[in-house]
């Protein structure tokens, strides 16, 4: 399911556990499973993040066709 989510989708969802678990209003055995649930999509959109910045910075060259990470 996860492979199928967009980056949005998946922060959007997380925004929406993190309204739940602080409403905290839930039993203790849903809010372990939504924080879990939270966790795992939380991991996913900083995979998401890192790819496109490596992306972007394959594709920003300096003059002289270096590649913006390799300034640093």
């Amino acid at each position: 399911m996860k492979d199928q989510l967009t980056f949005e989708q998946a922060l959007q969802r997380v925004e929406e556990i993190v309204s739940t678990l602080e409403r905290g209003n839930i039993p203790l055995e849903e809010a372990i499973t939504l924080y879990e649930e939270g966790k795992r999509l939380l991991e996913f959109c900083r995979k998401k993040l890192e790819a496109a910045e490596l992306k972007v910075k394959e594709l920003i060259k300096d003059k002289e066709g270096y590649k913006l990470r390799d300034l640093k």
